[in-house]
């Protein structure tokens, strides 16, 4: 049987830096972020990847954030050449941005990569967004919505998860949830119709993986809390959307969320109804909270629960992508 520690684990996705990522693999931890710091050469970081398949308990996710623009992780490495952001290369046409994605798939394939956390389908209204910008296709959900099927679609296609992020829309926001905590006081009539919508049609297209921000939505909670643990965000996502994949949280390290208490917040977001969150390092601090859930699972049924149904929502999408085979792969670890 695998047990429930194991389970939990699959839980999380960590960055390298602080190293205890490699303990963790071994514990079943469900994948691994990459950063900028991490891609030093071709050579060096597929030594990487290929020595973190060697030392996992359960195939991980091998994710990135290559959106393009800004959001690029490959810069080390691409000596100056730079893919365009979700805004220009929308503005390019449709042909640029089905071959722009095309070669982030392929590059991607070529490392390892079967995850990356794009597209960003904000909608972003607010030409003040500090956060959003460029990395949205366009100010208008139609167009949103247009940009998101062609990327989506591709990456699938090549095999990598595509991350649709992020839900609820963090386009009207002026501040930055790394910072702080955006709030938006949009009644929900009116996020329908700008900012849910492209989530709502990227959902009918088959969406396997949904990032939830970190921000404040009135329309969901009067209470300051964020929507990545809010349970009225996430069963809004569930029973309105009819969204039956995995939801991830945006990185737990952000200000939005840490104010409500390091391992606290991570509890809260899993009885939410988050099925999996990032934390961008794997400091001992990160592992303690991972620990510290555990602790509390042995003896909260609720908790258990929520891990368990976490953990077949993971292996299912895992299992979907041939990331494991689940009859060989399973059984081998029990």
């Amino acid at each position: 049987m695998i047990k429930l520690r194991d389970k939990l684990y699959q839980m999380f996705i960590l960055g390298t830096e602080g190293g205890g990522y490699k303990k963790a693999l071994q514990l079943g931890l469900g994948g691994i972020i990459f950063f900028t710091n991490d891609i030093q050469s071709i050579d060096q970081f597929k030594t990487l990847i290929k020595k973190i398949k060697e030392n996992s308990l359960i195939p991980p996710f091998l994710s990135i954030d290559q959106e393009g623009g800004r959001v690029e992780r490959t810069e080390n490495i691409h000596h100056g050449k730079k893919y365009l952001s979700a805004k220009y290369a929308f503005e390019k046409g449709t042909d640029y941005l089905s071959n722009q994605t095309q070669e982030i798939a392929e590059e991607l394939n070529d490392f390892g990569i079967n995850l990356n956390f794009a597209p960003c389908i904000d909608t972003n209204t607010n030409p003040n967004n500090p956060i959003i910008g460029e990395r949205a296709f366009s100010s208008e959900p139609d167009e949103v919505i247009i940009g998101e099927k062609i990327v989506s679609n591709i990456y699938k296609n090549n095999r990598i998860i595509p991350c649709i992020k992020h839900f609820p829309g963090h386009g009207d926001t002026n501040t930055d949830s790394h910072l702080t905590l955006p709030e938006i006081k949009m009644p929900l009539d009116e996020m329908e119709k700008t900012h849910i919508k492209p989530f709502k049609a990227a959902i009918e297209n088959g969406a396997d993986l949904i990032m939830i921000a970190h921000m404040h939505c009135e329309c969901f909670d009067k209470e300051t809390i964020p929507t990545s643990l809010s349970k009225n965000t996430i069963d809004y996502l569930r029973n309105t959307l009819n969204y039956n994949g995995v939801i991830i949280s945006d990185d737990m390290i952000m200000k939005g969320v840490r104010s409500f208490g390091e391992t606290q917040a991570a509890i809260m977001a899993i009885n939410a109804g988050i099925n999996m969150l990032i934390y961008r390092n794997s400091d001992q601090n990160i592992i303690n909270i991972i620990e510290n859930i555990y602790q509390k699972a042995i003896i909260d049924k609720e908790l258990q629960n929520k891990i368990n149904i976490s953990y077949e929502k993971i292996i299912k999408l895992k299992t979907k992508y041939l990331i494991l085979n689940q009859g060989v792969e399973l059984d081998a670890i029990k």
